[in-house]
Parts: structure tokens; sequence; C-alpha cells
């Protein structure tokens, strides 16, 4: 623009000067405006075939960066809240999985089973990897909560683990027994005892028994009610324990260790399988769908059994 506005304001200078030295110059006069007007155009048409060329380029690049960010494929995050061991663990596990899928797994710790319920219910997590159906359940008809299963992964042997005592026949008289203080997790601890023949539960109290319901304790056990993920602290203060077998994992306690543990066969097996949780309506998420199906993939039952020999069984 600044070089067609030169050219046009010279051509003037020209004319006006031409002019001033008398009619004698008319003919030179006209060929010089003449000029000077073919130049301008000339120099138009130029700016402006530059400026479409560099529209174009930009243009171009614009299209290319398009074409490389589908190529790249943005992946969607899914944040997933469990506890460290082994759900933890094993999310990282498919996090690879995941991606081939366009999903980036995002996984937040917890460390407790009160929080990561709460986080799923508030929209803070997309999912959550820590529990069993039955103790879901349970939360949702204690604090009002609406969080729906998702699919099965695995179940966990509960473990009854030496503390004072090395063998279950030599428990002494009132013995300290730990087990869970939440329901669902102290009725398994208490089913796993009866088959041991430590005691005996009322009929029908099933996966809701509390220490209130045995009926014969021939040793006069003294139940010791213990916040589940304290209980493996509490090994050195009674004579056995009776352990989730995620916090036992993450104590460093081996389930070939165990005194006696959950077979494949028993209600508690059968019923205290671990699940993906997610807000009600999700359960058929995309990136949920994608989840469950990473997690119940031959590849992932594979690390599962190599890793934790055990002491975390993949649901068929």
């Amino acid at each position: 623009m600044k070089k067609r506005f030169g050219i046009i304001l010279a051509a003037s200078l020209a004319a006006l000067s031409l002019a001033g030295c008398g009619g004698s110059q008319t003919g030179t006069d006209t060929s010089a405006t003449s000029a000077a007007g073919a130049e301008s155009t000339q120099a138009e048409e130029g700016g402006q075939a530059a400026a479409e060329d560099e529209a174009a380029e930009g243009q171009a690049e614009e299209n290319n960066a398009d074409a490389a960010g589908e190529a790249s494929g943005e992946l969607e995050t899914i944040v997933v809240g469990a506890s460290p061991a082994p759900h933890a663990e094993i999310l990282k596990a498919a996090q690879e999985a995941m991606k081939a899928k366009g999903y980036n797994l995002e996984i937040r710790e917890f460390t407790d089973y009160v929080l990561p319920n709460n986080a799923l219910e508030a929209g803070d997590l997309d999912a959550n990897y820590f529990q069993h159906l039955p103790y879901l359940e349970q939360f949702n008809e204690q604090n009002g909560t609406h969080l729906a299963n998702a699919g099965a992964i695995h179940y966990e042997p509960f473990g009854i683990y030496a503390g004072k005592t090395a063998d279950l026949a030599a428990l002494p008289d009132g013995a300290k027994v730990a087990v869970p203080n939440d329901v669902t997790n102290e009725a398994r601890a208490l089913l796993l005892l009866e088959e041991q023949g430590l005691l005996t539960l009322k009929e029908g109290a099933g996966l809701t028994a509390t220490k209130n319901d045995i009926v014969e304790n021939p040793k006069n056990l003294d139940i010791l009610e213990i916040e589940a993920a304290q209980i493996p602290r509490s090994l050195q203060d009674v004579d056995i324990a009776v352990i989730n077998g995620n916090y036992a994992i993450a104590a460093g306690l081996k389930v070939s260790d165990a005194l006696a543990t959950e077979t494949a066969e028993s209600l508690a097996a059968v019923t205290y399988q671990n699940v993906v949780a997610v807000k009600e309506g999700n359960e058929e998420a995309d990136g949920i769908k994608a989840l469950i199906e990473v997690l119940k993939s031959d590849e992932i039952k594979e690390f599962m059994n190599e890793t934790y020999q055990g002491a975390v069984v993949p649901v068929e």
C-alpha cells in the first residue's frame, strides 16, 4: 500500500512539474500520466497477488496443523480413584492399553474407603476402583449416594495373619482378634473365623454379621473392631488379625504366609468381588466400557496372577 501511494504521488508531482513549463508540454504530460497510471495499476495488482499468496500459505499451514492434531489423536482423560495396592498398580498396568483406545487414564490414590466414594459422588472422579459390591451398596444406603457397579474385576482373599500367635491351634483363651470395623468387611472376617472353627455365628447372620451375632465362642476370643486400613499396624498388639487383601499387600504381607484364607468357592469370594464404581447412569459411558474391557483383558489377568501370586484373583 505504501509503495502504491509513493508511485501515485511521484506521478502527480511529475505531471504538475510538466504543466508548469507551458502548453507546449501537453503531449509529454499525457504520456507521463498514462505511464504512472499503468505503473500504479501493476503495483496494485502485484500487491493483491502477494496478499492472496500469503493468505493461501497461512491457510495451508493451518490445515497442516489441524491434520497433525488429528493424526496425533488427542486423548480423552478419565480420572479414577483407587487404593494404592493392588488397585492403583493394576490401573497403572492398564494405562498403555487405555491410551491405545484413545484415553489418558489418570489415577488418584486414596488410603481409606470413604473419600473415594465421596469424590465420585461429587463428580471429582469418573470412576473408582477399590471396593466390593456389598460395601458399595451399604455405602449408598448409609450416605444417600448414587453410585453403581460398572463391572467386577477381581477378588482378594481375606487372610488371617499372625500377630503374637503363629498357629490358630495355639490361640490362648481370651486371644485378641482384630477385624475390620465396617459392616460388610467385619461379616467377611467373622465368616472366615467361623470356617476355621473358632466361633459360630447366629443362623442367617451371613453377610451382615457383627460380633453381636456370635453365639458360640469356645476360646472367648476378644474381637476388636478396627478401621481396616489400620489393622496391619496393629498386628504386634493382637494375637491374630483378619486383613483385607489390598491392605495386606500394602503392608508387605503375602497370602502364602496367612494362617488361613478364603477359598475361591466360598460365599465371601463370590460375593466380595472388587468392582469399578461410577455414578448411576454412567455405566455405559464409552470411556468406562473401554476401562472395563482393558481390566478384564488377558494382559491384565496375567499381570494380576504374576504380580500378586494368589493375593489378587481375576474374575472370569
